[in-house]
């Protein structure tokens, strides 16, 4: 069961990996998955019910692949966002997985960082 869950996230990454950079830069990542939406995200990056302390609204936009790469490296904000919403978000990001809207773009990100 192990080695099919490894095979699916070469299937997943894979075809990212085989795209442009421009393209990579373009890719889309939905803050929280469209599964979650109306949840707000914390400062780490989970996601909670909307009116939590401390949590903030998703940012109404999916986020480009090209701004949160220069987010994540300088460990800045995202171009419109305060830092401490940016952090939650980029938290949010950290925290993507296989099978989740985003991920893709986030590892694809990742790749193109080396």
């Amino acid at each position: 069961m192990l080695g099919a869950a490894a095979a699916s996230t070469v299937v997943t990454v894979r075809p990212a990996l085989a795209q442009t950079t421009g393209s990579i830069m373009s890719c889309e990542i939905p803050i929280p998955d469209p599964g979650m939406s109306g949840n707000f995200i914390a400062p780490d990056g989970s996601v909670v019910p909307p009116g939590t302390p401390g949590a903030f609204p998703p940012p109404g936009r999916n986020l480009v692949g090209e701004e949160v790469r220069d987010a994540l490296q300088s460990g800045g904000s995202i171009r419109g966002y305060g830092y401490e919403q940016s952090q939650a978000y980029t938290n949010y990001i950290r925290r993507l997985q296989t099978g989740m809207s985003g991920f893709t773009c986030y590892a694809s990100i990742q790749m193109s960082r080396g």
